[in-house]
């Protein structure tokens, strides 16, 4: 199942499970981001995607898109019991977001660098998130954490087909 296919009523659960089986090349030469609603509604997308080209990141694949708040609780649900879930999902269904796989070798430790802390006061200068985040709710990109989840959040949003 993939994100175009989900019934938008459908109450989210075990989303990964499904996702898990998804056998996409992923292993620590890809990673999955996404630029998120507030840097695409003030136009950051162009200069977030050149710093991940100018990172030596190649894109595998790419859509704009807007997640429901189903889609978006979905994706998000491993922090379904954390205090900030509601507001995660109320925001990251709140405008277009711009979801990614990036490959490079060691895509997801090398990707994390790029974009620096969540919170944009700790990040290091240059990163993505210093340059582009609003707030540590608001932080202008999500990259994947391991290469396990960047095979299952890739898998969500794209096909094996869809990958070149």
């Amino acid at each position: 199942m993939f994100l175009s296919q989900l019934d938008r009523k459908e109450k989210p659960t075990f989303a990964r499970e499904k996702f898990r089986s998804k056998k996409i090349k992923m292993a620590n030469n890809r990673t999955f981001t996404m630029i998120k609603p507030e840097a695409v509604a003030k136009g950051y997308t162009g200069a977030i995607l050149d710093r991940m080209v100018q990172g030596g990141f190649r894109i595998v694949a790419m859509k704009k898109t807007q997640l429901s708040k189903a889609e978006a609780g979905t994706f998000y649900e491993v922090h379904a019991e954390r205090p900030f879930y509601g507001e995660l999902v109320d925001y990251m269904s709140s405008g277009p977001i711009v979801a990614a796989i990036l490959e490079k070798d060691n895509a997801v430790t090398d990707f994390r660098t790029l974009i620096g802390s969540t919170d944009p006061t700790e990040a290091a200068e240059g990163t993505i998130r210093k340059d582009f985040a609003e707030s540590k709710a608001q932080n202008a990109v999500h990259g994947s954490d391991s290469d396990e989840n960047a095979q299952i959040e890739g898998s969500y949003f794209f096909s094996g087909r869809e990958m070149y």
